[in-house]
């Protein structure tokens, strides 16, 4: 069985949606389908737990309202006889009446969680209603039922397997098994969401869970391009990918995948396919543990980082210096992208400076601090292992007019990243493209 993940756009509207119900049941296969909610419906959704979070339940009455228009409209254009549409729209009252209940009570994040989850629930409950009306033998498996995480906010792998399987047992013999992608419950039985990669996560964990054949992300982009087409001209489609060069390249800002999501993939040896939905007999990208020898495969590069710097003739040939300044930056939940170091300085990158004003004042007990902000890490990504002579000259070729801040390589064989300013960037990709591909 394939696990096939749709995002908002792909159901953004019945149109999209019926299109969607063509592409998976042409094979006549059993497929299992994971499903976001209608692309515009969460951002709603956010905007009404605004509203009530400032204590003005007309604001969020009137979103409601335009929502529960909208779906209307979608209803009618989506289902041709008149029990499928009347059932829907019974199911979508029901819905908005709910959402309603929360304009009455006391609001907290807990309420909000409930009422984001309602976007997945109404995608859901629409396309398997339309599978039906038109003779697919579809069912609606409700991802609160076996998705859950753990006291940590982590998956909880084994719960997860275990209910997975026991709802497939107990549901043999269908054609179409769909879920909610992003939601789920936490360990103490509350709505919750997976946060992280959303509904592409969904899509792994289910995958890991069945296990399934393969899992494919079906988006609005052929795949993963060898740089930023928003950005370089003349990017192409990566035809394949290891697991650790995709997570790379999604860390460092490839937006089609969540650099979490693929790990259940990875770790149950699934291959992940990213496809377009707007495209559907286009290869796309698949993602494996298989890994091509020596190849360079794509370019990606990451904004608003800032790089700190702290000096400190103390450094020198001292123990625990080092670790002083990680503890400032884990004091205040600060991941750190890059690092170098010299015999009294060492360099750090991050994309989070909520903390920075916090961070630097306590590093200057150690040092002398300096920081540079509108930075830009741009990576190149392949099969980088140390043996493979020649690829960082051909790197460093490509970014010999642009100024480096600092550069990065070793701590991983399938990437070497530069820290650039954000100024330098389309140059330096454009450069990077133009050399290595």
């Amino acid at each position: 069985m394939k696990v096939l993940k749709f995002g908002g756009t792909s159901v953004g509207s019945p149109e999209r949606m019926k299109s969607v119900t063509s592409l998976v049941t042409a094979s006549g296969e059993p497929t299992f389908i994971v499903l976001s909610a209608m692309s515009g419906t969460t951002n709603s959704l956010v905007e009404i737990c605004d509203y009530l979070y400032k204590k003005n339940p007309e604001g969020a009455n009137d979103i409601i309202n335009n929502l529960e228009t909208k779906y209307a409209k979608h209803v009618d254009e989506l289902y041709s006889t008149d029990e499928y549409k009347q059932a829907t729209k019974d199911f979508l009252d029901k819905e908005f009446e709910f959402l309603r209940t929360f304009t009455k009570d006391i609001f907290t994040s807990f309420e909000e969680k409930v009422i984001v989850a309602q976007g997945e629930i109404i995608s859901t409950n629409m396309v398997v209603n339309y599978m039906k009306e038109i003779g697919i033998k579809a069912i609606l498996l409700n991802a609160l039922d076996f998705m859950r995480t753990d006291k940590n906010a982590e998956p909880d792998l084994p719960y997860i397997k275990d209910k997975l399987k026991a709802e497939m047992r107990q549901n043999e013999g269908y054609q179409i098994y769909m879920t909610q992608g992003f939601i789920c419950r936490n360990a103490y039985g509350e709505i919750d969401n997976l946060l992280r990669g959303g509904s592409d996560y969904t899509a792994s964990l289910v995958g890991a869970a069945l296990p399934a054949e393969e899992i494919q992300i079906w988006t609005d982009i052929d795949g993963m391009h060898n740089n930023d087409p928003r950005v370089v001209d003349n990017t192409e489609a990566i035809r394949q990918l290891n697991f650790e060069e995709a997570a790379e390249l999604a860390y460092f800002g490839a937006k089609i995948l969540h650099p979490t999501c693929v790990q259940p993939a990875k770790y149950a040896g699934i291959p992940v396919r990213l496809k377009n939905t707007m495209e559907s007999t286009a290869d796309g990208t698949i993602i494996n543990n298989e890994l091509a020898q020596g190849k360079i495969k794509a370019i990606a590069a990451k904004d608003n980082i800032t790089a700190i710097k702290i000096k400190s003739s103390r450094m020198l040939l001292a123990t625990g210096f080092l670790r002083k300044v990680f503890e400032i930056f884990e004091s205040y939940q600060t991941p750190i992208d890059m690092i170098t170091t010299s015999e009294v300085g060492v360099s750090m990158s991050i994309d989070n400076d909520t903390h920075l004003d916090h961070i630097v004042d306590e590093l200057k007990k150690y040092g002398t601090v300096s920081v540079d902000r509108d930075m830009c890490i741009v990576c190149v990504v392949g099969d980088l292992d140390w043996g493979n002579v020649g690829f960082e000259t051909l790197a460093t070729d490509a970014m010999k007019d642009i100024p480096v801040r600092m550069i990065s390589y070793g701590g991983s064989n399938y990437n070497i990243s530069f820290l650039i300013k954000e100024a330098d960037k389309k140059r330096a990709l454009q450069s990077l493209s133009d050399t290595l591909f």
